[in-house]
């Protein structure tokens, strides 16, 4: 009666294990099938946060934590390093650079299938002592006492591996650079001798009438933006005005001056 009590999930758990389960499932197919890098190590997460929540339903703790901090934070940060650093893309070539590469991934597939399929197997006709027993002295310290007893061979396998595929993926990263990199002042020369576009590109829906920096551009509307100009500028007043309007006054003023200008000399004349 015990065992078959034991065996028993409750309605909670069952509910959890379906919705997650599936949340999970679903996150790990797009990993694979997404194909922009970004997504898939978004997805990536999803699913490690669901381990993580498993983890913590079962009573293990310590790992629904490390689930977290280390592999959902630290490890998946990692990857969207590495993915903008190397700049995966859709548009990259999908041939494959080593052969028979696929299957492998299939075989690999395979075999794990079969252990999963196996341990749950062991699952549903070996009796377990439960965590309970397993979490008498605290979660952490009955991990660690198996960690560094009777699994500390496989645990420093593990270590040895990490390592391995973070020098790796270093040296597959690292390109040497065989010329000098060029300077901001090279790059700015280089960009007159090639007759590009100097100055930074107005914003979009902005006509810029000019190169001058104290001299605004024209929004859709025909009115002037005072966003097209630096804020010092416009702090100390020296903006330049040459809408049609200021052009107007602009010439009545010179106009005005070419006047005074004539009877200034008229009456030099006729003196």
């Amino acid at each position: 009666m015990s065992l078959l009590a034991a065996s028993v999930t409750s309605t909670g758990e069952a509910v959890q294990f379906w919705i997650l389960g599936t949340v999970a499932v679903l996150g790990a197919l797009s990993t694979v099938l997404m194909k922009k890098a970004v997504h898939s190590a978004l997805c990536l997460a999803a699913t490690m946060i669901v381990l993580a929540v498993f983890y913590l339903a079962n009573g293990a703790y310590f790992l629904g934590i490390v689930q977290i901090v280390v592999y959902t934070g630290a490890i998946m940060m990692l990857f969207l390093f590495v993915v903008m650093l190397v700049g995966v893309s859709a548009a990259d070539s999908l041939k494959e650079t080593l052969k028979g590469q696929r299957w492998l991934a299939a075989l690999a597939a395979l075999g794990f299938g079969i252990l999963l399929i196996a341990g749950i197997g062991q699952v549903g006709i070996s009796q377990f002592n439960g965590l309970a027993a397993a979490n008498a002295g605290g979660n952490v310290q009955g991990l660690a006492a198996l960690i560094f007893t009777k699994y500390v061979f496989a645990f420093e396998i593990t270590g040895a591996l990490l390592i391995t595929a973070t020098v790796g993926a270093m040296l597959l990263t690292h390109r040497e650079r065989t010329e000098r990199a060029s300077s901001q002042r090279e790059l700015a020369q280089k960009r007159v001798r090639e007759n590009t576009h100097v100055p930074p590109l107005p914003a979009p829906g902005v006509y810029a009438r000019h190169n001058a920096v104290d001299i605004p551009g024209l929004l859709p509307d025909g009115t002037p933006s005072e966003l097209t100009v630096n804020r010092t500028l416009r702090e100390r007043g020296q903006i330049r005005d040459v809408s049609q309007e200021a052009l107007d006054d602009l010439k009545a003023l010179e106009q005005r001056s070419t006047e005074r200008l004539g009877r200034d000399r008229e009456e030099e004349n006729a003196q």
